[in-house]
């Protein structure tokens, strides 16, 4: 009852075993698996599991846990991204039933093939990929998904639906994120009402300071830039800020799109009567 946090790892219930065991008076042969037994089975302890296909996830909650609580838990230092961030940040009037959970990977070195336009092409013609890292639970589908190591650039704090703190990206590196990857996002016309709705609250300036930062390889400003504009709802001044960026290829809205027309301005191929 006096823990600090109600959501605990096999770990966690293993410490306390081993610091209370004497005062407890517990056997020395006693195994953790056999205390969670006795726990399960004799307090309010209860078992949450999480059936990812590339590993399970086990957690202990004493008590009641908000849900968000819950998926915070799953990596260390996680946060929400995507489409879970444009709900939290309302960005969005749907409510998803899909939550997006980033847990970023270690650092590794930038791949040294040069950007050409036939690659790009080729790359964006095809499907977008999506993650097989995902489990349902309570009525959502949870994908914990390994984003690029940024140092958690963007991520702040704030009050999740039930008063608990969660750790979610920041407007503006959400409006970047749904604008990379918009199948995390709910597609590219609920990315473009979210830069509608974000109007009143994003820097940016800060947006494209983000951007810089984040050093995509591909010019994903050309995709941030065509929002702005599409979104109606910006100065031109503002707009004109992704205007700086270098514009050396034609780029795309979004992956594997059939029918298309063109941005001169933006040189961006979006789908057609976007």
């Amino acid at each position: 009852e006096e823990l600090p946090k109600k959501i605990l790892g096999k770990s966690d219930i293993d410490r306390i075993l081993e610091q209370n065991r004497q005062f407890w008076r517990l056997r020395q042969t006693m195994t953790v698996d056999e205390f969670l037994k006795f726990l399960l089975a004799d307090t309010k302890l209860k078992e949450v599991s999480f059936g990812f296909p590339n590993r399970k996830i086990v957690r202990y909650v004493w008590g009641k846990a908000a849900l968000y609580d819950l998926l915070m838990s799953l990596q260390p230092n996680c946060h929400f991204c995507h489409y879970s961030a444009m709900f939290f940040h309302r960005l969005t009037i749907q409510v998803p039933k899909t939550v997006y959970v980033n847990h970023e990977q270690r650092a590794k070195s930038r791949g040294e093939g040069a950007l050409r336009q036939d690659r790009i092409d080729i790359a964006m013609k095809r499907p977008p990929r999506m993650s097989n890292n995902f489990t349902d639970y309570k009525n959502r589908r949870v994908y914990l998904l390994n984003g690029k190591c940024t140092g958690n650039l963007g991520v702040i704090e704030m009050e999740g639906p039930e008063g608990e703190m969660i750790r979610v990206t920041d407007v503006e590196r959400t409006l970047i994120d749904a604008a990379v990857r918009p199948v995390y996002a709910g597609g590219v016309f609920e990315v473009l009402n979210a830069y509608r709705l974000a109007r009143s609250r994003v820097s940016v300036n800060k947006l494209a300071a983000t951007l810089k930062k984040l050093d995509y390889i591909y010019p994903y400003h050309q995709v941030v830039g065509f929002y702005l504009e599409k979104a109606g709802v910006y100065k031109e001044s503002s707009i004109a800020l992704l205007r700086k960026f270098d514009f050396q290829y034609d780029f795309y809205l979004a992956h594997g799109m059939k029918e298309t027309a063109y941005s001169e301005k933006w040189r961006l191929y979006f789908p057609k009567g976007f």
